[in-house]
């Protein structure tokens, strides 16, 4: 991997993620997580040129993205998350925020990038970054702008403020039923605003808003195994697909059995291999 200063020359990348790199707490121990990090791994496969745009510590080891190019804010920490199971449900608990990122952060020869994916975790993005990629396919997962946490670091759904502003510059956007905490009505609010938008259900696939229309997209049987980052490669998958095609159904289609792989082995490694994305191309155009 390369840490570099953001104004120094950057080599040119096809698909750039911007947000936090985290460090999760799990039984485990401290693993790697983040949108960026499986997103970006997720290109990867599909055999872009990727970089990250993240605010991490010298001393986070990042070695399983050793592919990428990473130009990093320099940061004290890495933002920390942990999930706790309650009889009552998932607790998701944030306990370090690392420092946000800005534009000025991006090395120049990245601003246009033909794929942007903007993956915030924990509002580390001012939404008006999105204003700046006019000439880019510009993805957004905006989970990181819909959570807010209280003194304790417990994680709680919040008002998207920026939402319009947001939906109004998206190529396309990507939030989880989880995200909205089921809330429909927070749905249909944001699908007439919105060129594109994907609401991902966990095993149960995922539905397209586009054009009017709606499509839902059933995902294979598989076994679950780990269902953490299947969302964010659901997302990178869907956005190249998207960014090459112009279908928002292929796209789908493409997205949701990458996604159901991903679940039957655990986090990072849950990653799709490039014969795992050449295979579901290969059953797409056989279908």
């Amino acid at each position: 991997m390369k840490f570099n200063n953001p104004y120094q020359t950057a080599s040119p990348i096809d698909y750039l993620a911007i947000g936090h790199i985290t460090r999760d707490i799990t039984p485990e121990g401290l693993l790697l997580g983040g949108t960026v990090s499986f997103a970006g791994l997720t290109a990867l496969a599909f055999g872009l040129r990727v970089g990250i745009v993240t605010a991490i510590p010298e001393e986070l080891d990042v070695s399983p993205l050793n592919r990428i190019d990473i130009q990093k804010v320099q940061s004290g920490n890495a933002s920390t998350f942990e999930n706790i199971q309650t009889p009552h449900g998932r607790v998701q608990v944030i306990h370090i925020k690392a420092d946000d990122i800005n534009f000025e952060d991006i090395p120049p020869a990245w601003r246009t990038t033909p794929i942007i994916h903007l993956g915030p975790v924990c509002r580390e993005l001012d939404p008006r970054i999105i204003q700046e990629f006019p000439h880019s396919f510009v993805g957004v997962t905006p989970q990181g702008w819909l959570r807010t946490w209280d003194i304790d670091g417990h994680v709680h759904l919040g008002d998207w403020t920026d939402a319009d502003l947001i939906l109004e510059h998206a190529s396309a956007v990507i939030l989880s039923i989880e995200d909205v905490h089921h809330d429909e009505n927070r749905i249909e609010e944001l699908v007439p605003k919105s060129r594109i938008l994907v609401v991902t259900e966990g095993a149960a696939g995922a539905r397209v808003y586009w054009n009017g229309d709606v499509r839902h997209f059933n995902a294979p049987d598989v076994k679950l195994v780990e269902p953490t980052g299947a969302g964010d490669i659901f997302a990178a998958a869907f956005f190249i697909r998207l960014a090459h095609t112009r279908d928002p159904w292929e796209a789908a289609h493409c997205a949701v059995r990458v996604a159901s792989t991903s679940v039957t082995r655990v986090r990072l490694a849950g990653v799709p291999t490039p014969e795992e994305i050449q295979s579901v191309l290969t059953e797409i155009i056989l279908d």
